[in-house]
């Protein structure tokens, strides 16, 4: 999500209404043990109504990654280089219009395009969401080959006018609010897209690193009178998520799981969640056999910064942001996953600070994130230098983290993490990325009697502190502290 102009007065006015890794894993190197299977078997949801995602053993996991590239443009470089900083998630982004670009026929060129991402992936021991990406609905209103195909757009011939300086403004013309009407509306649009989300499901199932399925990118819909009114525009997103948008979902999730009953799928929010308003979604019911695999993935974007403004931290975005966040997972007992995160341009002061308090804000009730996006440049979201280093401000987002923990009250700071012990003595893991630690780090635990061992970051890629209490150490804080060489 990137807003302009128009966008960042209208979602501004309507906040004000409504708020007063191992060896073999990363490409064979030698040397490296292999990566552990990370992937969430279940959850736990503790008293605050905090829902963490486990894993086999029942360690309470942290996945962080990046968001891939959305125009086609993601390799298997790429997943190599985001594997040996350390991290274990990509979001990678799938196109309807790419895929079925013919009613019925899905393209066999992008659809293996797709399972080699997904193959090396399994083999870097990395986790996949694939994200139904879309901007300003599909290809027909200047989304190059993004979102829903052009034999699906139904606008009613209406008027579309770009803006070159505003793109999310077209979300507000009226072909495009046609074309969603129809998508929610019309009987055999819904049944093709939900038809799509079971052939793509039934294709891709089978992988290891595939984590599951974000529903819809940053949904939108129609707005029935004048969007520049914030009291239509809060209204418009209320029943949207009530209505139209909570039976979509409905749709999506029978769809992927009549061929898959192991994936997890995420539901998102529209884009108003990222100004402070609540989320109005309901609850939604998993068919299938077990525990439900569901979960929450909003996106956590200012809207001032996204139109360019350096981020005021006296503005209490991120505060009113976490408020309104909790609320719906907790009364649904969903793990939360921020799918896209981060400024356009981390270089300026406040930025880099909203940068550090985003990391801070997102570990107390996120149990994963993607940040927006894995690239080389100087700005334009990209997270890395020209030469492949952190760009400057986006330190926090590389650096150490517990990947698996066996505890609770998971906390992570700059440089030390903690937990309290299950007592159960399965080992804690933590990541030692090598941007944070290019010479290695010196590693202290409490209390005293731990095992630890430490796997050093080496050749560019990352290091693991293992820790392990013996049984009768159920409650005990433990506290690892990182000092980089």
């Amino acid at each position: 999500m990137r807003l302009r102009r128009t966008a960042v007065a209208l979602l501004l006015a309507a906040t004000a209404v409504l708020t007063a890794v191992p060896a073999s894993a990363h490409g064979g190197q030698p040397g490296r043990s292999p990566a552990p299977d990370r992937f969430p078997t279940g959850t736990v949801t503790a008293a605050d109504g905090r829902t963490s995602l486990t894993d086999v053993q029942g360690r309470r996991l942290r996945l962080r990654g990046f968001n891939l590239d959305k125009y086609a443009e993601a390799t298997p470089a790429d997943l190599d280089s985001v594997a040996a900083q350390g991290f274990t998630l990509v979001r990678l982004p799938a196109s309807w219009t790419r895929l079925e670009p013919e009613r019925g026929r899905l393209d066999p060129a992008e659809l293996q395009r797709v399972r080699r991402l997904l193959d090396r992936a399994d083999r870097l021991g990395l986790l996949v969401l694939i994200d139904f990406h879309q901007d300003v609905y599909g290809p027909k209103f200047g989304g190059g080959t993004n979102g829903v195909p052009v034999w699906a757009t139904r606008d009613d011939d209406l008027p579309f006018t770009p803006d070159p300086d505003d793109w999310f403004a077209g979300y507000f013309q009226p072909a495009v609010q046609a074309a969603f009407r129809h998508l929610y509306d019309d009987p055999d649009l819904r049944a093709w897209q939900a038809d799509f989300y079971t052939r793509l499901a039934r294709e891709l199932r089978g992988h290891s690193s595939l984590l599951g399925y974000d529903l819809f990118n940053e949904p939108f819909g129609p707005v029935d009178g004048d969007p520049s009114d914030p009291a239509v525009l809060a209204a418009a997103s209320a029943a949207l998520e009530q209505g139209r948008l909570a039976d979509m979902y409905r749709r999506l999730i029978t769809a992927v799981r009549r061929v898959d009953s192991r994936s997890w799928l995420f539901v998102e929010p529209t884009v108003l969640v990222g100004q402070g308003v609540p989320t109005r979604l309901p609850g939604f019911a998993d068919p299938r056999p077990g525990a439900p695999r569901l979960g929450y993935a909003p996106h956590f974007y200012d809207t001032a910064v996204e139109g360019g403004a350096d981020w005021d931290p006296a503005g209490g975005f991120v505060e009113q942001y976490t408020a309104a966040i909790t609320g719906y997972p907790a009364a649904h007992r969903l793990p939360v996953l921020v799918g896209e995160w981060g400024p356009p341009n981390s270089r300026t002061p406040g930025n880099a600070e909203l940068v550090r308090r985003q990391v801070a804000a997102m570990e107390g009730f996120a149990e994963g994130w993607t940040m927006w996006y894995w690239c080389r440049g100087n700005g334009g979201y990209c997270a890395l230098d020209p030469a492949g280093r952190p760009a400057p401000g986006d330190e926090p987002a590389f650096g150490p983290y517990p990947v698996a923990v066996a505890g609770t009250e998971v906390r992570t700071a700059a440089t030390t993490v903690g937990w309290r012990s299950d007592g159960t003595g399965r080992g804690s893991e933590i990541l030692l990325p090598p941007a944070a630690f290019p010479r290695g780090a010196d590693v202290t635990v409490a209390p005293a009697g731990a095992r630890v061992e430490v796997e050093q970051p080496t050749g560019g890629r990352a290091g693991t502190v293992r820790v392990r209490l013996p049984h009768a150490h159920r409650g005990t804080t433990v506290t690892v502290t990182l000092t980089a060489r």
